[in-house]
C-alpha cells in the first residue's frame, strides 16, 4: 500500500522547508542547522503520532487496507518481526528490517516523489556493487576465432555504492508501540521515506561530491583530471515567452534538446522522451502560466514541447531550470536498512532515538547528463481601455 500522508504534514513540511534553507545558505552555521534538524524530525514525529493514532481508533480503518492492498496488512515475517519489537520495548542493536518492509520502503519513495523515480534511483538490496555496461562498448566485431577479452573490458566496468551512507533518525514514542505491529510498522516506513527523500533529493541534485562525503548532484561538474566538484554553468536563458503558436518556447526547448542530444565526447545519443525538466515550485507555477491551455472539452491542461517530463523540486534554486537524460544518471541505495539506539540520551523521557543507515550514492555518468539554464519569465502587463468624453 502506498503512503498517503502527502500533504498532510504541515509542521513536517514546513520544519523541512526551514532546514532545506539553511542547508543551501552558505552562512549558516552548525547551531542553526542543528536546531534545524532538530525541529523538523520533532515536527515529523507529532505530524505522524497524530496521525496513525487517529486512525488507529478508526475501526474502518484496517477494512480500507486491506482492500487497498488485497491481502493482509503484514505478511507472516513482517508480523513476527513488529511484534518482537513490541514485546522488547523497541528495536535491538544492529536490527534489519525485513526484506519486503524494505522493498515497500522503496517503493513508497519512488512512488511520493517523482524526482526520484525520473533519476533512475535503484534498490540494490543487501548488494553494495553492481556492474554497470556501456551499450556502446557491450558488443564487437572480429575474427572467428579472434581476442576479444579486451573489448568486453572496455564495455564493462564495477561501480561501488556502499562508499557513502544515508542516516535517519526515528523518534518512536513508547505509546506507539501499544498500537500494534501494522502501526509500528507504518510509523517507521513513513518516517524512512520521508527523511530519507529529503537526504535523497538534496544529494542528487545538490551533492558536493565524495570530498564531502556526498553524492555529485546534476547541478554539479566534474573535472575529468583532478576530480574537483563545481557547480555547472547556465548554458543559455528560457523565457517561455508566450507567442502565437508557441514558436518561443519550441526553439528555446529544442536548443535544450538538442544540446543534450550529444554526451561529453561528442557522441550522439537517443533523448526523444528522455528529457527531464526540474524547476523549483514557484518557477513551476510560472512555466504552467505560460504553457497551459483549455481543451474543446473544457479541461485544463499544461503541455511542453518534445515530450519534456517537468518535475519540481524545492532543490533547484529559484530563477534556474535543471534538465537530465533520463538513465545518464547512476543513483542507488543498497546494504538493507540497519537500525541502532542512539546513543545520547533523550530529553523525551516516553520515547527513545533510533538511527536507521543505508548505503547510498549518485553521480552522473558525465558532464552531459545534465544541463542548467536561467530563467526569465516575464508577464505582460494587462492593457486598459481608457474612454474619454467630451463636454458639448
Amino acid at each position: 500500500m502506498t503512503i498517503k500522508f502527502k500533504g498532510q504534514l504541515e509542521n513536517f513540511e514546513e520544519k523541512k522547508k526551514a532546514y532545506m534553507n539553511l542547508v543551501k545558505a552558505e552562512n549558516s552555521n552548525v547551531e542553526e542547522l542543528s536546531t534545524a534538524f532538530d525541529d523538523m524530525f520533532t515536527a515529523l514525529q507529532g505530524d505522524l503520532t497524530d496521525k496513525i493514532t487517529a486512525e488507529a481508533r478508526n475501526e474502518v480503518h484496517d477494512a480500507q487496507i486491506l482492500a487497498a492492498r488485497g491481502q493482509n496488512v503484514l505478511t507472516s515475517t513482517e508480523r513476527q518481526f513488529f511484534n518482537e519489537v513490541i514485546a522488547s520495548g523497541g528495536f535491538a542493536d544492529d536490527t534489519i528490517l525485513p526484506i519486503t518492509t524494505q522493498e515497500r520502503v522503496f517503493e513508497d519513495l519512488v512512488t511520493e516523489h517523482p524526482l526520484l523515480e525520473a533519476i533512475g534511483l535503484q534498490d540494490l538490496g543487501a548488494i553494495t556493487r553492481y556492474i554497470y555496461s556501456d551499450a556502446n562498448k557491450a558488443y564487437a566485431w572480429g575474427n572467428l576465432f579472434g581476442e576479444i577479452k579486451g573489448q568486453v573490458s572496455a564495455a564493462f566496468r564495477e561501480e561501488q555504492i556502499g562508499q557513502l551512507k544515508l542516516t535517519a533518525f526515528a523518534v518512536i514514542p513508547k505509546d506507539m508501540l501499544e498500537l500494534g505491529p501494522e502501526y509500528v510498522e507504518r510509523y517507521v516506513r513513513t518516517v524512512l521515506v520521508e527523511s530519507y527523500s529529503v537526504g535523497l533529493e538534496y544529494g542528487l541534485v545538490n551533492g558536493r561530491g565524495p570530498t564531502k562525503s556526498e553524492p555529485t548532484g546534476l547541478l554539479k561538474d566534474v573535472d575529468t583530471d583532478t576530480g574537483a566538484v563545481t557547480d555547472k554553468k547556465s548554458s543559455g536563458t528560457l523565457t517561455f515567452a508566450p507567442s502565437e503558436r508557441g514558436e518561443v518556447v519550441a526553439k528555446e526547448l529544442g536548443e535544450v534538446v538538442v544540446g543534450l542530444s550529444k554526451d561529453a565526447k561528442g557522441k550522439a545519443r537517443k533523448v526523444a522522451n528522455k528529457i527531464v525538466m526540474v524547476v523549483n515550485p514557484i518557477d513551476a507555477i510560472k512555466v504552467q502560466i505560460g504553457n497551459t491551455i483549455q481543451t474543446t472539452n473544457g479541461q485544463w491542461v499544461t503541455t511542453l514541447p518534445y515530450n519534456i517530463t517537468p518535475i519540481e523540486s524545492e532543490e533547484v534554486p529559484e530563477g534556474k531550470a535543471l534538465f537530465f537524460v533520463k538513465g545518464a544518471y547512476l543513483a542507488a541505495i543498497a546494504g538493507g536498512y540497519k537500525i541502532n539506539k542512539f546513543d545520547e540520551t533523550l530529553a523525551i523521557e516516553d520515547a527513545r532515538l533510533y538511527t536507521m543507515k543505508q548505503f547510498a550514492n549518485g553521480k552522473p555518468k558525465d558532464n552531459k547528463t545534465a544541463v542548467v539554464y536561467d530563467l526569465d519569465i516575464q508577464f505582460a502587463a494587462p492593457t486598459t481601455t481608457t474612454t474619454t468624453t467630451t463636454g458639448v
